[in-house]
């Protein structure tokens, strides 16, 4: 076994859980950014409806002529700006996304070409201060899992979204909100609780 493998093995470690830190604030940050705006675009979505239900030319407001009409762009409007948001804080978790990906693969490629040089004792083996090396690498794997399949599933939710998609709008707050998974982010919680001791260890 060597010595410098293992502790290269261990810095990158360090490295990823921190990165990992940093990003599931990050991540969360984004959407609770996010869900203001999908507020908006259900609440926009029932406007939408409701204008579309009322003949506004049978009403007091038909001496506004193309009352109607503006109303409907003006709303159609509201709800492309809304979207637009959203692409962007997509954008936001994309990146989270990368730099977790980007992390998790530089820490096995550095696994990978030192495979010779490590046993499976020294990657089984556990600390009172550290888990072993073979759950450190699992708990990443899952970790990066779990941040690629929830970017996935909403861009996915997104680009099903048209302003002119009335049903598919207001529905998307509650189809959005049950994307989240809050076993997976507390997992990932645990898992950098476990890894605390050691981060700290230099």
């Amino acid at each position: 076994m060597s010595k410098p493998a293992l502790l290269s093995l261990q810095q990158a470690l360090r490295k990823s859980f921190q990165s990992l830190e940093n990003n599931q604030k990050l991540w969360q940050s984004v959407l609770a950014e996010c869900s203001p705006l999908m507020v908006s675009l259900g609440n926009l979505a029932e406007q939408l409806r409701a204008l579309s239900n009322v003949q506004i030319s049978n009403t007091p407001l038909s001496a506004f002529p193309d009352l109607q009409e503006r109303l409907h762009f003006k709303l159609i409007q509201a709800t492309d700006t809304v979207l637009g948001k959203l692409n962007e804080k997509m954008s936001s978790l994309q990146s989270v996304r990368d730099a977790i990906s980007n992390q998790v693969s530089g820490v096995f490629q550095l696994y990978e070409q030192n495979t010779d040089s490590l046993d499976l004792l020294t990657l089984t083996e556990r600390s009172a201060s550290a888990p072993s090396v073979a759950d450190m690498l699992e708990w990443l794997q899952d970790a990066e899992r779990h941040y690629r399949q929830q970017y996935l599933r909403r861009k996915t939710l997104l680009q099903s979204l048209r302003a002119d998609d009335l049903s598919l709008l207001e529905s998307a707050p509650k189809r959005w909100e049950s994307l989240q998974s809050p076993s997976g982010e507390d997992s990932i919680t645990d898992t950098l609780f476990k890894v605390s001791f050691f981060m700290e260890s230099q």
